[in-house]
């Protein structure tokens, strides 16, 4: 990059997560982008995880160990630390992509009109396992605010949108992200980047597992409080059927997550009722939620194994290198 190039800080937020830190530190550390700051924000662990933050010390921008109010606390402090022109957060349990951070700010480079800029990514597991690609596209306002989701590790902010809507509310503990994707898209467009940046990692601790059931009730809080918005509120009663049958719909995933099947099943019909094309863009999580109710958990999730076996192979990431690296193995 040139000697002009904006600087680029990273925020990595984490709490007792050593089995996955030192991946996620390293996957920053190898990003080809230069000027870049690395920022290392930890709850106070005491699982070891320190003792890998120091390992990598003389690196860092800064980091420090102390209690903090949750995770939206964590990154707004690593965000106050932060110089660049352009922030992202990555969480510890998430990686970059080899050439993710150039392409961010190139793509912001090429559209001074954005605030932020999203591009694709894939899924894995605790064993570093590929589950799944993630592809998206470009979003609008009114597709947050009816709950089709970005992929947060994917996401590049420039500094000053983030500083127009005031950083992420301490007081939402799931859906902090998305909450901030809509307030910031209110303000000035989103750019999709079709290419992969960005690995989410799934596993019985994460929040998006372990607190499943908790994340409708702060989505229906956001809604709520957009619909008393002046910025939001007339674009929620432009779009209120859709807005509401993506509400119900991602109020249903989460449900089958937490394997309420019963309460998915309701809820995908309440979308239905609102929006009948809303609901049925997820049909697969339909018959996932009907087979779980049925009894039929088990038989789903083979299929759903064998499925994602045929379409990817099974391929990992190699991580032994510092940069993640997709490796294809014999069936």
């Amino acid at each position: 990059m040139a000697a002009s190039s904006p600087l680029v800080s990273i925020i990595t937020p984490s709490f007792n997560q050593a089995r996955y830190l030192e991946a996620s530190i390293r996957s920053v550390l190898a990003q080809s982008y230069a000027p870049l700051e690395y920022i290392v924000v930890d709850g106070g662990s005491t699982d070891g995880s320190l003792e890998i933050i120091q390992r990598h010390a003389d690196r860092l921008a800064r980091w420090l160990s102390e209690p903090d109010a949750g995770q939206a606390d964590a990154i707004n402090k690593g965000f106050r630390m932060a110089r660049g022109e352009i922030v992202a957060w990555l969480n510890s349990d998430d990686l970059y992509l080899p050439g993710a951070v150039a392409e961010a700010v190139r793509a912001l480079a090429e559209h001074p009109e954005a605030g932020m800029v999203c591009g694709d990514g894939i899924l894995i597991d605790e064993g570093n396992r590929l589950l799944d690609w993630h592809r998206y596209r470009a979003f609008t306002l009114p597709d947050l605010l009816s709950f089709e989701v970005l992929l947060q590790p994917a996401v590049f902010m420039r500094r000053s949108a983030l500083e127009a809507c005031g950083g992420l509310q301490d007081d939402y503990h799931l859906i902090l992200d998305h909450d901030l994707w809509v307030r910031l898209a209110s303000r000035a467009p989103i750019v999709h980047v079709p290419h992969y940046w960005a690995a989410e990692r799934t596993h019985p601790e994460a929040k998006t597992m372990a607190a499943a059931a908790e994340f409708a009730d702060e989505a229906r809080r956001l809604i709520a409080e957009a619909g008393r918005s002046p910025d939001l509120g007339p674009v929620v009663a432009a779009h209120r059927a859709r807005v509401e049958a993506g509400l119900e719909c991602f109020a249903a995933r989460r449900m089958i997550d937490a394997g309420r099947y019963g309460t998915a099943l309701s809820l995908f019909a309440r979308g239905f009722r609102r929006r009948p094309g809303t609901a049925l863009r997820y049909w697969y999580k339909i018959i996932q939620a009907a087979m779980g109710a049925a009894g039929l958990e088990r038989l789903f999730l083979g299929y759903r194994r064998a499925r994602r076996r045929l379409q990817h192979g099974p391929a990992r990431l190699d991580l032994s290198e510092g940069a993640p690296r997709l490796v294809r193995r014999r069936a």
